[in-house]
């Protein structure tokens, strides 16, 4: 899941700040044009050490799966690097190693993207490269089976780890067959009926410059920077706009209180999700619903993570989050509690919960509070990887460095009043969604104090459960 608090931290080590007179830190410079085929580009000098970054975001994400081909978008961006017309698989990868670079690729809930990092000599070979991962690459089938398999292996694993797929079942609790409950890997059932064409045809389907960024960061000159990118890059042809975006439809949220209880055998713990529907990425109260969050369940000394760790040792940590998208996001308490004090835990949750909501918050914790999330703001983080994935996802989410320019000054805009509003208003108590994983027949009748129980079995493929 992308949190508020995770958002934050990726947000903030983004940034490469200078201090003004009054201790304030300011987004460096930057440029930006946009190409014939509509890619979005960013440039950023830096000219301190002689390295470039490169952040590359497309809108081809898990959304983007057919119910059916889901964990497609993962895949195909985990083959981009399976060869191009012009490199091998083996000779891209000797190539980028030999050059001490590296090629990251990846898709998430919203998007796929591209990442690397490279020396300033290097950037006519590397930047080339680049343009064939995204643009020319040839889908080996061979490799492709290679990466299916180990995906399914992967699937498998994660089942013996709770922690690794609540996240999913909570997801799907929520927002049920709406395209934010599409699961990014993908389940055994979809991924094995997956083909080498099914990627071909995503990726010509996908992968397109409209809507698209690339945000290069270092060590160049912008002028000549502009015209190299502006050579590579305009045989990206151009695709269809989407004429619907399913993200942006709406979806009915739960009005009672559900239990998802997933079974495993063999658990000796129960591991637990609750929460409700959060907040999207450009609500405009983002700045103070994290530092309310942070006092809440976002850091070591919150009030959940003191209520059942320290003073009833019921965990060994418990927190809060809030996951951010687009165009919606979730709320949620998370922990994990041994089988015989399931119940405690649950309970114990739900009144910090409620406590958070009948005292508020008071000055003196939230002056603790601001101070917490300014100290992850700290003057050195300088990395043109941090910058070039900030300056994707400015475009992605549609901030600009006003954000980042008066972070700190929002944060102690914050007063008391303002903060309880946030609370009543973002906080959500009622019709509380549950999701318990471990061993049903110890702790189904625990469950079903707290609602309507579906229960499943942790081996099967995840689905929407009511």
């Amino acid at each position: 899941m992308q949190t508020i608090k995770l958002y934050f931290s990726i947000f903030i080590l983004f940034i490469i700040s200078t201090a003004n007179v009054f201790g304030q830190y300011t987004l460096p410079e930057y440029s930006s044009f946009t190409l014939d085929n509509g890619l979005k580009v960013y440039l950023m000098e830096r000219h301190a050490v002689p390295v470039i970054s490169v952040s590359v975001i497309i809108p081809a994400g898990a959304i983007d799966d057919e119910p059916a081909k889901a964990g497609l978008a993962d895949l195909t961006a985990t083959a981009l690097k399976h060869g191009t017309k012009n490199y091998t698989k083996s000779k891209l990868d000797e190539t980028v190693d030999f050059l001490g670079s590296y090629i990251n690729t990846g898709a998430s809930k919203e998007y796929s993207y591209v990442e690397s990092k490279f020396a300033a000599k290097d950037q006519d070979e590397i930047l080339n490269i680049l343009k064939e991962v995204l643009i020319d690459p040839v889908f080996d089938a061979e490799e492709f089976e290679k990466e299916k398999n180990r995906l399914l292996v992967n699937l498998d694993q994660q089942k013996e780890s709770p922690r690794s797929v609540i996240g999913a079942y909570f997801n799907k609790l929520i927002y049920s067959d709406h395209v934010y409950g599409n699961i990014t890997n993908g389940t055994k059932n979809t991924v094995s009926s997956l083909t080498v064409n099914d990627v071909k045809e995503f990726h010509k389907n996908n992968y397109l410059p409209n809507n698209a960024a690339i945000s290069i960061v270092g060590d160049f000159p912008s002028k000549e920077m502009k015209k190299k990118i502006s050579k590579l890059f305009k045989e990206w042809k151009k695709g269809s706009t989407k004429t619907t975006n399913k993200a942006s439809e709406q979806f009915e949220i739960p009005n009672n209180s559900r239990i998802l209880l997933v079974n495993k055998d063999d658990a000796k713990e129960t591991t637990f999700i609750i929460g409700q529907k959060g907040i999207s990425r450009n609500n405009p109260d983002y700045i103070a619903i994290d530092v309310i969050n942070t006092l809440f369940g976002g850091r070591f000394t919150s009030m959940l993570n003191d209520e059942l760790r320290v003073n009833s040792g019921l965990t060994y940590g418990a927190g809060s989050r809030f996951s951010t998208l687009k165009n919606s996001g979730t709320f949620y308490i998370s922990t994990f509690t041994a089988k015989e004090t399931t119940e405690a835990a649950i309970d114990k949750a739900i009144e910090v919960l409620n406590t958070l909501h009948e005292k508020g918050i008071d000055e003196k914790n939230l002056t603790s509070g601001k101070n917490y999330v300014k100290g992850q703001f700290p003057p050195d983080y300088e990395t043109t990887s941090q910058l070039a994935s900030l300056l994707t996802q400015m475009f992605w989410y549609n901030f600009d460095e006003s954000f980042i320019n008066n972070f700190e000054k929002n944060v102690d805009n914050l007063d008391v009043k303002k903060a309880n509003e946030i609370i009543a208003k973002y906080f959500p108590k009622d019709n509380l969604q549950f999701v318990l994983v471990g061993k049903a027949d110890e702790i189904k009748s625990i469950a079903e104090k707290y609602g309507i129980v579906k229960q499943v079995e942790i081996k099967e493929d995840i689905q929407s459960p009511f």
